[in-house]
């Protein structure tokens, strides 16, 4: 049973901090979890959003989403300005190696959340594409829809890449081994006919595609994440590079064919001296396990959409503002748990759900 550890003793001030920190310290040991939350103000209890690395937006946005869900014992009442999260729990972000790391962990029941894209989800959880040959990790929950992600084709000005096709041969990164970004990128190649045969295939992370563009020893990369990535701005800025516009026919079946990838648009200056451009949005996923207690996914789903949360996301970073429970249900590829359905039901919202396994 996956659920959260709990502590028996008041735990405070110094305490907590140590406590926290030891969660951080030891990344994807299972722990010794109970079943439901933390019943009385004497307990506390762990729980941990596997993320992405710690300079990582991901990191960024799981450390919010660990301020909003945590109430440590000795907190002020929510209703006096103190923490409005989860009684007794203590939430942290922990750094990992990124979306597919995440959902294994998760379904694997070595960590309680975490982060992903939401086609790594449905990949994972149909046990289609990298997880092919791992079985269907259909034990994945969401308990939202977080926001949406921009796929960047970064191009080289000067490689004499003008549209997708035109990558065939070129020196390509599709993301470092193992990411979300190379995910979503072979899924843009493929439907062109493009593998990774047809191209001169590298894993590279976006910083390291950088240092290739500025050496011209690199003609393009794919990058997934929250407009504006710094590595992209960067190189916008020194006139090294454009983002490609990804639309058209080809796009278009793509997106019917997988409905939880979107239209995105990338507004004009977000990227110095680049135009509006259009391409794909890739939703980020908070999930767990199906196998969380029902009582804990309600209180850590109500956590996240408090008034109070709000504002700790508006002011907390600029992506922050798009977590929206407007969209909290939009294109979800896996099931909700069915404590987050309990809380989303109560609240009025509504969204048509995938089967419990395909």
């Amino acid at each position: 049973m996956v659920g959260v550890r709990i502590l028996g003793g008041r735990k405070t001030g110094l305490a907590a901090v140590l406590v926290a920190a030891l969660a951080c310290a030891a990344p994807f040991l299972p722990l010794d979890f109970s079943a439901a939350p933390p019943a009385t103000a004497q307990d506390v209890a762990f729980f941990r959003i596997a993320t992405g690395a710690s300079q990582s937006l991901y990191f960024a946005i799981g450390g919010l989403l660990a301020s909003a869900i945590s109430n440590p014992p000795g907190s002020r009442n929510c209703e006096e300005g103190g923490s409005c999260g989860v009684p007794g729990l203590i939430a942290v972000a922990q750094t990992t190696g990124g979306a597919v790391a995440n959902v294994e962990a998760v379904a694997g029941k070595s960590i309680e959340s975490g982060l992903t894209q939401s086609d790594v989800a449905h990949f994972a959880f149909t046990g289609a594409g990298v997880f092919a040959n791992k079985g269907k990790l259909d034990g994945l929950r969401a308990l939202a829809n977080l926001y949406q992600e921009s796929l960047h084709l970064v191009v080289r000005r000067g490689a004499k890449i003008a549209k997708v096709a035109d990558l065939a041969g070129k020196r390509v990164s599709l993301g470092e081994d193992g990411s979300g970004t190379g995910i979503t990128a072979r899924l843009l190649l493929r439907a062109y006919g493009l593998s990774d045969k047809k191209i001169r295939a590298q894993a590279l992370s976006s910083a390291q595609a950088a240092e290739k563009i500025k050496a011209k020893k690199l003609d393009a990369f794919f990058a997934v994440g929250g407009a504006p990535i710094p590595a992209v701005t960067d190189l916008a800025a020194a006139g090294l590079v454009d983002i490609l516009p990804l639309a058209g026919d080809v796009v278009a079946k793509l997106r019917d064919k997988y409905p939880f990838l979107t239209v995105d648009i990338i507004p004009a200056e977000t990227y110095p001296g680049i135009g509006d451009t259009v391409t794909l949005g890739v939703g980020v996923l908070w999930v767990v396990s199906a196998d969380l207690p029902e009582p804990l996914a309600y209180e850590l789903t109500k956590a996240l959409w408090h008034p109070a949360t709000r504002q700790l996301l508006d002011r907390g970073h600029s992506i922050g503002k798009k977590i929206r429970f407007e969209t909290a249900l939009s294109g979800l590829p896996i099931p909700l748990h069915p404590g987050a359905q309990r809380y989303y039901t109560e609240a009025g919202a509504k969204a048509a759900q995938p089967p419990a396994s395909e």
